[in-house]
């Protein structure tokens, strides 16, 4: 079964704002339209089962709600493109180099996660 087929993935931040411009830019990049979508708040999935968290700041790490339950917390700080003041040009750059950056790490989660699971 592909790796696609075997999670459902929600996303949610702990302070939800407007998607922003540079967000949906690098997106566009890979063949993803975010346009259509809203930022949300992790208090909209309150009550819900989740087998995995995944926080990707340190901000989010302390402030993330402990509503998950049993889920398993996984945490891997990366860089705030939002954060950075700089130009246009470098602010789109840093989105796309955490793009790559989230890329690689869930993929990397996800194919050591299905190997586990079809070792049991």
């Amino acid at each position: 079964m592909p790796v696609s087929e075997r999670f459902d993935v929600e996303s949610a931040g702990t302070k939800p704002g407007s998607v922003r411009p540079e967000a949906i830019a690098a997106m566009k990049d890979l063949g993803i339209d975010l346009s259509g979508h809203r930022s949300k708040s992790v208090a909209e999935f309150a009550g819900q089962h989740f087998d995995y968290v995944i926080t990707v700041c340190d901000s989010a790490r302390e402030t993330c709600p402990v509503f998950f339950g049993g889920a398993m917390r996984l945490h891997h700080d990366f860089d705030d493109p939002a954060a950075l003041n700089g130009s246009e040009e470098e602010r789109l750059a840093l989105f796309r180099r955490v793009r790559d950056e989230l890329r690689a790490y869930l993929s990397d989660f996800a194919q050591s996660t299905c190997h586990e699971t079809s070792a049991r």
